[in-house]
């Protein structure tokens, strides 16, 4: 007897057009646009001051198009092109956009409500750096004995790459150092994309991690 899935479990047919490469060219293009015209990242950055007075409430999903330099669009793409590559072909396109892109807006809106009870009203959030994040969570999850090398050196196993990154971020959270760097945004990131291996994919991270440790 095959069993019926609910709604939010049901997967997509596997499809696979490159959709990271899009994803990485629409943030290339939204780079550019603001060279020429600065007050179109204004407009599509999340500033919780601005979608509360002015009503701007597509910037939870516009700020992760957005990069604060050329070294914050360089690193973020990089990551998106190492791990997101991997993971569409594992996963299918389809899956792995909205993946990417429902991490990034829930990432954008739990980052908005923090701001606002906390009354943090004219930060301004940009990057892709909470779907980038989520996406090396769920790069470790389906490729636990993958080696990366740090700084193109130090081979590291990819879980234990996420787990030191979630305590660096946690740490640079608490302890406030590391400049305008969202760490909170990066934490949930990783967060969202535990939720949604866990519920959509039914996979667990701890358990693939535990496991590969074996090996």
């Amino acid at each position: 007897m095959v069993e019926k899935l609910p709604f939010y479990q049901r997967p997509f047919g596997f499809t696979y057009y490159n959709v990271a490469l899009y994803l990485i060219g629409a943030n290339v293009l939204v780079f550019l646009a603001g060279m020429v015209s600065p007050s179109i990242l204004q407009r599509l950055a999340l500033i919780p001051g601005a979608v509360i007075e002015l009503g701007w409430f597509w910037t939870p999903f516009t700020y992760m198009f957005v990069h604060g330099g050329t070294w914050h669009l360089l690193f973020n793409m990089l990551g998106l092109f190492f791990f997101g590559f991997q993971l569409e072909r594992r996963i299918g396109s389809n899956e792995f956009l909205l993946f990417y892109l429902l991490s990034g807006l829930l990432a954008g809106l739990l980052s908005f409500a923090v701001y606002v009870a906390t009354g943090t009203f004219n930060v301004a959030l940009v990057g892709a750096s909470g779907a980038v994040f989520a996406v090396l969570l769920a790069f470790a999850t389906f490729f636990p004995t993958a080696t990366i090398l740090l700084f193109g050196i130090i081979p590291v196993r990819a879980p234990l790459l996420v787990l030191g990154y979630a305590a660096l971020e946690l740490f640079n959270m608490v302890s406030r150092t590391g400049g305008n760097v969202a760490h909170m945004t990066h934490l949930i990131g990783f967060a969202v994309a535990f939720l949604y291996l866990v519920v959509r994919l039914r996979i667990n991270p701890i358990t693939v991690f535990r496991n590969s440790s074996r090996y």
